[in-house]
């Protein structure tokens, strides 16, 4: 009898969070607008950007500088790509779909994983479309490499998407979480080292930046795209991001279950 409920719970939960997922992924693809433009910032920083670094490709440590940028990039992408999701949560708030869907029998968990996994989804998307826009410009990486840095970069965006709806459904208001996301933004892009390795910092720099967790991310998917999948430094990027995807995911999860009691 356990087990045909434990059967019949992860049947409702599977069910529950594709229902919520097509909803999320219609409304994308029915509004693409917002996809294209969230990509544009990345790809010109590739486009503009990156040709700035390859004068630097040996003090960079690579033979090409968008070894070392293009990471870097995806993982910026993992981190703000989800980060702002929220907003469009509390325009749900606003419009009264949370509370429907607060009202069904639906699992709670199924809310938020339904729609992390779009926005983990379209994450996917983009970062394939980053790599394919940075090869003709010098970029060589060995696919398994950028497989894995993809992979990491769906478990980053899964738990800063987790993190921002929690917060969107804790602060209801776009002109509390705005300047929230922003306080975050400028000291995660300086500290992590994404536009140049913490390396080129100044000694007390690097230093701040080594309690960073992003930036030992950040440097795990450079050791990927280097193809050196063996050493502590992708191990170290790995563990904590899966760390950071439990804590996100834990955070979410709680905040929409006290949402709904």
């Amino acid at each position: 009898m356990t087990t045909t409920t434990s059967e019949l719970a992860t049947s409702n939960l599977a069910r529950d969070t594709y229902t919520v997922f097509a909803r999320a992924m219609r409304m994308s693809l029915r509004n693409p607008a917002w996809l294209v433009i969230s990509l544009m910032q990345p790809v010109l920083y590739i486009l503009l950007f990156g040709p700035l670094l390859e004068p630097l490709s040996g003090q960079l440590g690579a033979a090409n500088a968008y070894q070392v940028f293009v990471p870097g990039i995806l993982v910026q992408l993992g981190i703000f790509g989800a980060l702002f999701v929220g907003f469009g949560l509390i325009a749900e708030y606003r419009a009264g779909v949370i509370e429907s869907q607060r009202v069904t029998p639906a699992s709670r968990t199924a809310l938020l994983l339904g729609r992390v996994l779009r926005d983990v989804v379209v994450l996917l998307v983009q970062g394939t479309l980053l790599v394919l826009v940075a090869i003709p410009l010098g970029l060589r990486a060995p696919l398994l490499g950028v497989v894995a840095t993809l992979v990491v970069i769906g478990l980053l965006g899964a738990a800063f998407a987790s993190v921002s709806y929690a917060l969107a459904l804790t602060l209801k208001s776009e002109d509390a979480f705005a300047p929230l996301l922003n306080a975050v933004v400028l000291p995660v892009l300086l500290l992590s080292g994404i536009l140049l390795p913490m390396t080129l910092a100044p000694g007390w720099l690097q230093a701040v930046s080594d309690v960073n967790p992003l930036k030992h991310v950040v440097e795990g998917t450079r050791s990927l795209f280097d193809g050196d999948y063996s050493s502590g430094t992708v191990w170290w990027g790995l563990g904590l991001t899966v760390a950071m995807g439990v804590a996100g995911w834990w955070f979410g999860v709680r905040r929409f279950r006290q949402e709904s009691s």
